[in-house]
């Protein structure tokens, strides 16, 4: 550990304005929207929602503003690591990091875990402290600041944190699905530089059409899809169903077991893991990670 954070602070230094645009330019451009947009809610929705519409206001503006920001900083993270393992390379620099006492595995593993776990779980929290503010914008030009202050906040701040713990628990499980798609891309981009992309496309595009042919099944097709599935049911509904509510007038009486329903959630996420494909996938990121390793080791030799 003592030798991975000064390569997470490496990445703290190269990143950070990054980041704090990534913060910034979302949020700003809510608050411009919510402060000079036109809000417009049916005389309908209204009536139905009656005395819980701040309520229901101020949910819908915590619950988007955190999914929103985790899902920028997911989708940004993925990007910027696909190429993680060949950018020291374009401008030799690899030769110093080389240099000092860390281990390829410890180089290569840092900046992975700083943007793909590190990066989405602040920006989750960043986005559940933004949505306060616009629940605030949001409901004061609807039915005025009054209001906000009278909102049962000690069910709203436990709903938004039961829907922000459920994310973060859930990060890590769907990093684990989506391992192996992760390193190949990586491995490919530091094989074959932009070129990675495209050969894993064209791969999954021409292997699938083949096993179907041969076999009567596109089985990188089919996989890649259960993969990505996994992934996406160990953020949100694990299996046991979404959270619905039906009428917009009990949308704060669903509030109250939104806690307990993001555990039990959760849970249903942890059990999808008793699967052969679970394992399946561990082994064959490990394999990429593995090459990864052995492609650094090559060090200075391989850039170019």
């Amino acid at each position: 550990m003592q030798r991975l954070i000064p390569l997470m602070q490496r990445e703290w230094l190269q990143h950070r304005f990054g980041w704090l645009m990534l913060g910034l330019i979302p949020l700003s451009v809510a608050i411009l929207l919510l402060s000079f947009g036109q809000i417009e809610i049916s005389t309908e929705e209204m009536q139905e929602a009656g005395d819980k519409l701040p309520a229901l206001l101020a949910a819908g503006a915590i619950a988007g503003s955190t999914a929103l920001m985790f899902l920028i900083a997911v989708f940004s993270s993925l990007i910027i690591v696909s190429n993680v393992a060949r950018r020291d390379h374009a401008d030799r620099s690899v030769e110093f990091w080389l240099s000092v006492p860390a281990s390829h595995s410890e180089s290569l593993a840092a900046p992975l875990i700083v943007h793909l776990l590190l990066v989405p779980a602040a920006a989750l929290l960043v986005g559940l402290a933004g949505g306060y503010a616009l629940s605030f914008l949001l409901v004061s030009r609807v039915v005025g600041a009054a209001e906000w202050f009278a909102l049962p906040w000690g069910t709203l701040v436990a709903a938004s944190l039961g829907l922000a713990a459920r994310l973060m628990a859930g990060l890590p499980l769907a990093l684990l699905w989506l391992s192996p798609l992760i390193l190949l891309v990586v491995l490919l981009t530091a094989w074959f530089r932009r070129w990675g992309w495209v050969i894993l496309a064209v791969g999954l595009g021409l292997g699938s059409y083949i096993l179907k042919q041969l076999f009567g099944q596109p089985w990188l097709y089919k996989i890649s899809g259960d993969l990505m599935q996994a992934a996406g049911r160990s953020l949100i509904n694990g299996d046991q169903g979404g959270f619905v509510v039906e009428k917009t007038s009990q949308g704060v009486d669903a509030l109250k077991l939104l806690p307990s329903w993001a555990l039990a959630d959760f849970l249903a996420a942890v059990q999808a893991l008793a699967t052969p494909l679970f394992p399946a996938a561990l082994l064959f990121a490990a394999g990429c990670f593995f090459l990864l390793v052995q492609w650094r080791q090559r060090g200075a030799s391989a850039s170019g």
